[in-house]
């Protein structure tokens, strides 16, 4: 089934962050989340794999049981996952914990979800002798994945059979506390994914054009994101759904401005701005971490959480 838009309180933007999973919670982990409510962001996301590429050699936790514990040691800041994928998730299970935690965060979680890609995620489960997904087959995948975990998110018993994914009179009573079920953020540049985002999604996120990371210019990344909004606009036509009612989310980090938005106060407003204008209405920045490519200054990243919204509103 379709779900309409979300129905939290609606902000000119909305500045979130990501707190990546790699510390201990006694060890710095629990002070992130505690801090990120402190300073009055919309949402703190972290990212749902089994590791993730430089950090891979080193300390990372699961997402859902830190999400678990950022629900317990907060009140207001929304939760969720940047993004969730079928790489290593079955909707089934998936579900179950994402009612568990919607429960026990009194309704503040949010779906990071995405098709996932190559790396450790792809790799980890594999027998030997087994090739990765192809993009095709991630595609495929990700298209009866988002529809199933709908349908057992919003409905007490499902039965599904189908070509990657099955359920057997699966259980999810007493369902989400948010209804009809927690909202869904979906991630997509490709038209299948869009349509996906269209139908399903409460959000749309984006990363920016991958292919512009190492060569291209800011000015080229902003005419990459106004081409996908104008796909996004294509896809919500069709789905006869308005474009208006979509929240779109930026995830910083990956566009060739880099790490430059967080120098300072102005180059963030600066950088924000121009990305408000395309019509995001929510902007996701790296929690920062030393010796990485999310390396910040914690005051200057501290005065953007406490001051880029205001000058944004």
């Amino acid at each position: 089934m379709s779900v309409g838009p979300l129905t939290l309180e609606r902000m000119s933007l909305r500045l979130s962050t990501v707190i990546l999973p790699y510390r201990r919670w006694s060890e710095g982990g629990r002070s992130a989340w505690v801090r990120a409510e402190q300073l009055g962001f919309h949402t703190a996301y972290t990212y749902d794999h089994l590791s993730w590429r430089s950090f891979r050699d080193g300390p990372w936790f699961g997402a859902v049981p830190t999400l678990t514990a950022a629900a317990g040691v907060t009140e207001r800041l929304r939760l969720g996952t940047l993004v969730t994928s079928p790489n290593f998730r079955h909707p089934v299970t998936l579900a179950k914990e994402l009612i568990s935690l919607d429960d026990i965060s009194g309704g503040r979680i949010t779906l990071g979800v995405g098709a996932g890609g190559t790396g450790f995620d792809a790799t980890a489960l594999l027998g030997s002798g087994q090739e990765p997904w192809s993009p095709r087959e991630r595609a495929d995948r990700f298209a009866e994945f988002v529809p199933l975990l709908d349908r057992l998110l919003t409905e007490d018993t499902v039965s599904h059979e189908g070509r990657f994914y099955s359920a057997h009179e699966a259980r999810n009573i007493p369902g989400c506390v948010q209804r009809p079920r927690l909202p869904f953020a979906v991630a997509a540049t490709g038209p299948r994914g869009l349509k996906l985002a269209a139908r399903y999604g409460q959000a749309w996120v984006t990363t920016g054009d991958p292919k512009l990371y190492e060569t291209g210019t800011p000015e080229q990344s902003v005419q990459a994101l106004r081409g996908q909004f104008a796909k996004l606009s294509e896809a919500c036509a069709d789905a006869g759904r308005d474009m208006a009612g979509l929240d779109k989310i930026l995830l910083t980090g990956f566009t060739p401005d880099r790490a430059r938005p967080l120098q300072s106060l102005d180059s963030f407003v600066d950088f924000a701005g121009r990305h408000q204008e395309l019509g995001f209405t929510e902007i996701v920045i790296h929690w920062p971490i030393p010796d990485s490519d999310f390396a910040t200054d914690e005051k200057v990243f501290e005065q953007i959480a406490m001051e880029a919204a205001a000058q944004l509103s």
